[in-house]
């Protein structure tokens, strides 16, 4: 069982090896995950006022991770079945949630890299990082959770790129504007926090802001918990959909 499961371990490195020599640097990487995340910013920074540094930081780093993560995992599947090697990969010894989560690896270090650098800016600018450990463990938590959302998005049986994409935006731009990005969470009106609540990236963006600057509006605990919740939810979907849906892009 345990030589298993190292066989399979082993298979997904192989995989995320793979995604990242091929799909970092496509177009649609680095214009959702690295461009969008940045204009988005920057035009809420121009119309903002009366907004701490902190606040403006601990966004920054949630839209970058959450768009940086969601950039590589949806467009993986739909460019293998497109080259004709997706064949090739699911005749390999190696089960779907394998290939999944090696494509969700891939994802994650793309998403924890890129959310380093607006980190590392703030830190520049004179913020202070009250609690790392909480917030490497949360950027790790919810890189994981924001990959497996991108790999549920890829589900769809089309081998047109573009057509994830559309998909993909058509979910991300709703979620970065709901999710407390933009207005705090207790600046918002009871239905705008309950539709607020059923967005991962809120409890991110909630967890980020107590590591800079303290202050948090749900607990510590119950952000990460949210995020767990999430990460199981996404993945567990994203594998049994991708399971019926995978042999129809042959």
């Amino acid at each position: 069982m345990y030589t298993q499961f190292l066989d399979q371990l082993k298979r997904s490195l192989g995989v995320t090896k793979k995604d990242i020599r091929i799909y970092y640097f496509k177009g649609p990487v680095i214009s959702f995950g690295l461009l969008m995340p940045l204009f988005l910013f920057l035009a809420f920074l121009i119309g903002s006022r009366n907004l701490s540094t902190d606040f403006l930081i601990s966004g920054l780093i949630g839209m970058t991770l959450f768009f940086t993560a969601t950039a590589v995992s949806p467009i993986i599947a739909p460019w293998e079945a497109q080259l004709q090697t997706l064949e090739r990969l699911i005749s390999a010894p190696i089960s779907v949630a394998t290939l999944i989560f090696g494509d969700m690896l891939a994802s994650l270090i793309f998403g924890i890299g890129i959310s380093l650098v607006p980190l590392i800016i703030g830190l520049f600018i004179g913020i202070n990082v009250i609690y790392p450990i909480i917030l490497i463990s949360g950027i790790i938590l919810a890189g994981v959770c924001f990959s497996s959302l991108g790999l549920l998005l890829s589900t769809p049986p089309t081998n047109a790129p573009s057509n994830i994409m559309m998909i993909s935006s058509l979910v991300r731009f709703p979620v970065v504007f709901i999710s407390g990005i933009f207005i705090p969470l207790g600046n918002m009106s009871f239905w705008g926090k309950i539709v607020a609540s059923l967005s991962p990236l809120t409890y991110f963006a909630d967890l980020t802001r107590y590591c800079i600057g303290g202050t948090s509006y749900y607990s510590i605990l119950f952000d990460f918990m949210a995020l767990i919740t999430f990460t199981v939810l996404f993945f567990v979907l994203a594998v049994k959909l991708h399971q019926r849906t995978i042999y129809k892009r042959l």
